[in-house]
């Protein structure tokens, strides 16, 4: 577990050299190809300094929750980094990893200098590190404890991230472009908020100046961290003046009975295609969410649909949507279709996993 493994042509060319993961699906996950290099703490330093300049237009004072290493399309296979102020989360998602974390560890802290850094475990190598007594899915790796819950600001919103449990590292970072852009969009509008989580594109629809917001999801605690966020920004006086209403409920069913229009809908519901074989099922789910969407939009209103299923690519989502235009009979205007954030860079057509669309009835 943890060797390095050296791949070559048919004319015993270098072609590449990975990291060897026996208890992988994916046995080799590629760090280089091209010409040979000594894969040493220089190297890894190297590719360290590479990747967080690349995040240089990211951070900011207004900024601290962000994505520094963003797996395969960094040259970090398996391997993800983000930050939530002084707290830094590494998901591994292969337990190769294990073998470098010491050094790895010692390279983050001395670039980022973080209070804390806390691992987190993908599900199929969680049994494994119990087994070989490797650090637990949750544990701190170095620095301080975890208080609790970190907060931490995102376009000068302040939310919490379970860094410790919470889905993902914690937080959905790569949805902060597309929420920047439904908050200007919200000015004067009712706003509904589909398969809400913890409130991400709620605050920033209220702090766009929304009328109210409506955030519907079908889990408790994620209308709970909700409101902890509502909480936290109570000091803007567009988020604290902002009628809201929360509704825990299953959203696919919710939308059969719902029947107030909105100016403002977002359908961003978790990833609907986790396999292959899902794809055809997704693809209806999609159209049938914005077509029950469209049917509560209000003359003249704008429809936000996201989709972060890896196996839907972008054409046949955005086909899916346009599909239901089409049978709601309606007129609506395709405005833009967005992708990753630049701290989510996909380098493969593999990782081009989210993806959104905005339109607006032209009646």
């Amino acid at each position: 577990m943890g060797e390095l493994a050296v791949i070559f042509g048919r004319d015993n060319q270098f072609l590449a050299i990975g990291l060897y993961d026996s208890e992988s699906p994916i046995r080799i996950r590629v760090l280089h190809c091209g010409k040979a290099q000594t894969i040493d703490s220089q190297w890894w330093n190297f590719r360290l300094e590479e990747t967080c300049f690349r995040r240089i237009e990211v951070a900011s004072a207004l900024t601290n929750g962000l994505r520094w290493i963003n797996g395969e399309s960094d040259g970090w296979p398996g391997l993800v980094l983000d930050q939530y102020d002084r707290t830094l989360v590494l998901k591994l998602y292969s337990a190769t990893w294990f073998t470098y974390l010491e050094l790895l560890l010692k390279l983050i802290q001395s670039r980022l200098n973080p209070e804390r850094v806390v691992i987190r475990l993908s599900r199929n190598i969680q049994a494994w590190a119990e087994r070989e007594k490797k650090p637990r899915d949750g544990v701190v790796v170095a620095g301080s404890s975890v208080p609790g819950p970190v907060a931490f600001l995102e376009s000068g919103i302040s939310f919490l991230a379970d860094v410790t449990h919470g889905q993902k590292t914690g937080f959905f970072l790569d949805q902060r472009e597309n929420r920047r852009r439904v908050e200007t969009m919200a000015k004067g509008a009712d706003v509904l908020n589909l398969f809400s989580f913890s409130g991400g594109f709620s605050l920033y629809a209220a702090r766009g100046g929304a009328k109210s917001v409506t955030s519907v999801d079908i889990s408790g605690y994620a209308l709970r961290e909700l409101e902890k966020n509502w909480e936290l920004n109570k000091r803007c006086s567009a988020i604290h003046n902002c009628a809201r209403e929360e509704v825990q409920a299953d959203v696919f069913k919710w939308l059969q009975s719902a029947q107030k229009q909105y100016d403002v809908i977002i359908i961003d519901p978790p990833s609907l295609a986790k396999k292959e074989k899902d794809r055809a099922v997704a693809i209806r789910t999609y159209r049938k969410l914005a077509k029950d969407g469209i049917r509560l939009l209000n003359k003249g209103g704008s429809l936000v649909c996201a989709s972060c299923s890896a196996h839907v690519s972008a054409l046949e989502f955005v086909e899916a949507v346009r599909s239901a235009v089409r049978e709601s009979g309606r007129s609506l205007k395709e405005l833009e279709v967005t992708g990753h954030a630049p701290d989510h860079p996909a380098s493969l057509p593999e990782m081009h996993y989210l993806k959104a669309v905005y339109l607006r009835d032209r009646s």
